[in-house]
């Protein structure tokens, strides 16, 4: 899924937990949204698997949400957020594709790493593919709650990450055919300088 998506799915967490607890602070909402964009900052290196926690990220998420329970206050509420928005990102990620090059063609078997196993979930491929359809609709379902449940800046970031998910979608194809061309012109002393992942495919 677009990362796009994990922030408004962030977002969702937060509004509904502003809900149930009246904590309803910018602070709230941005640590939802941060927290469903957090793990994917290891798209350079080990994705899925740097900062994609699963399992033990589920784990320090309920530790999260019961000091929250027991000390109360916008902070730890902030902070319970980010977690489990974070760990939903991950374990969620299983819900998609595989980390090949061309994800619409389902020819990997990795989806999100397990820490505690060991070993790789399987992609489930709902959302087929990070752009995909259905992976713009869902963010748009997703952002629904958030948008009516917030005003002002936050109203502001639903659309933009709206607009940036439908504009993904459109170029998500092609961009993978002019990556490769941008790849094959340029000099492998450069391209040693780029994660090996990122142009392995494409050689």
């Amino acid at each position: 899924m677009m990362a796009t998506t994990h922030a408004l799915v962030g977002l969702l967490l937060a509004a509904g937990a502003s809900a149930i607890t009246g904590e309803g602070s910018l602070l709230v909402a941005a640590a939802g949204i941060l927290g469903g964009v957090f793990p994917d900052l290891d798209l350079y290196a080990g994705h899925r698997k740097t900062l994609h926690f699963p399992v033990y990220g589920s784990l320090l998420a309920a530790i999260a949400v019961a000091g929250y329970v027991a000390v109360g206050g916008a902070l730890a509420l902030a902070v319970a957020l980010f977690v489990l928005a974070a760990a939903v990102h991950a374990a969620s990620d299983a819900l998609g594709g595989g980390l090949e090059l061309r994800p619409w063609e389902g020819t990997s078997e990795r989806a999100v790493y397990d820490h505690f196993r060991g070993v790789w979930w399987r992609p489930r491929r709902l959302v087929r593919y990070d752009g995909a359809p259905e992976d713009v609709l869902l963010g748009v379902a997703v952002a629904i709650p958030g948008y009516l449940a917030y005003s002002g800046v936050v109203r502001t970031a639903v659309l933009a990450a709206v607009g940036v998910s439908v504009a993904y979608a459109l170029v998500r194809k092609p961009m993978v055919a002019l990556a490769e061309h941008l790849v094959h012109a340029t000099p492998d002393p450069v391209l040693d300088y780029v994660p090996e992942r990122f142009v392995r495919d494409m050689r």
